[in-house]
């Protein structure tokens, strides 16, 4: 397992009880007693850790390189998976997944960000930050669900949409404002779940839903904590300050009714307990389909649009 930097007494911890496992599976001294001791400390440890998370604690969680990723939720929770790819005008982007399947006996689209677990996979999946293409493919899916009356989950995990100048030439603005506008106006339920990072306009660019949820050790925000850091101070030092200031966290954005709910993760995060998950985002998705099968179209478009024209402060004259 894989520890971050604030989980070091854990990790000290955990290198002692593999020793201790190893010299009891050798025969050798008896050592249950000090296994037992060493598991209920860490047991001990790991809630105090987990119950005093800073904001930035929870960035570094959303980012833990064994964090389940889109294809892995789709791998335990959609069956019958067909990935559809390309958006007719430029490449496939790998960056975000998208295609068809079942949650149970629903039919459902799902779209989601894919980074990948290793060097090989991060380059194919450009670290998760699509390109116009991307955007442009899922909105031709999403177009077809709504043809097929068919509803859209999106699975966010993004540092952002790709920057690079080849984006900006072939349109990422105008692709990403499409999106929002098509999203908006689209005449099937719509479900987005923030897995992990959720950046800018590239966590956006599938990020309007009748119902918007995140799991609880995600973020959501215009700008990433170090970015911020480094507008603000020139330099990525005050990265936990910037943290703070955004007030990015799941419970952050259901206090200022930026979305609508925080999906418990398993004790410790996503990554110890994937399976588990992955449980309750379908859970999720089971009761956003239950809750929005007999809504009527005009009726979705009409709460949609309200929903997010409500959110903000601002004054007319």
């Amino acid at each position: 397992m894989v520890f971050l930097e604030f989980e070091k007494t854990l990790e000290d911890l955990q290198e002692q009880l593999e020793k201790a496992e190893e010299t009891q599976s050798e025969g050798k001294v008896d050592m249950t007693e000090t296994i037992n001791q060493l598991s209920s400390i860490i047991e001990k440890e790991t809630k105090n850790i987990y119950k005093n998370l800073t904001r930035w604690q929870r960035v570094q969680l959303s980012r833990h390189p064994e964090r389940p990723y889109t294809l892995d939720y789709i791998n335990h929770i959609i069956s019958g998976f067909i990935e559809l790819h390309g958006d007719r005008l430029v490449k496939d982007d790998k960056a975000l997944v998208a295609g068809f399947g079942k949650v149970d006996n629903q039919t459902v689209c799902i779209i989601g960000h894919q980074k990948g677990r290793n060097t090989k996979q991060r380059q194919e999946r450009n670290f998760g930050m699509a390109n116009p293409e991307g955007y442009r493919k899922a909105l031709r899916i999403m177009k077809l669900a709504e043809k097929f009356e068919v509803p859209i989950i999106t699975l966010i995990d993004t540092p952002g949409a790709y920057p690079g100048i080849e984006a900006e030439e072939r349109g990422q603005g105008e692709a990403i404002a499409r999106n929002l506008m098509e999203m908006s106006v689209l005449k099937v339920p719509i479900l987005c779940v923030v897995i992990g990072e959720g950046a800018s306009g590239g966590a956006l660019g599938i990020g309007v839903g009748d119902r918007v949820a995140m799991l609880e050790h995600t973020w959501y925000s215009v700008i990433s904590p170090e970015s911020c850091s480094s507008i603000l101070w020139r330099n990525w030092e005050h990265k936990e300050e910037a943290a703070e200031a955004l007030q990015l966290t799941a419970e952050d954005m259901l206090k200022n009714k930026l979305i609508d709910r925080v999906i418990k993760e398993p004790f410790g995060g996503a990554h110890r307990n994937p399976e588990l998950a992955c449980k309750n985002v379908k859970s999720e998705i089971k009761r956003f389909i239950r809750d929005y099968r007999e809504m009527n179209a005009d009726e979705l478009v009409k709460n949609r649009v309200e929903k997010f024209g409500q959110m903000g402060v601002y004054h007319e004259d």
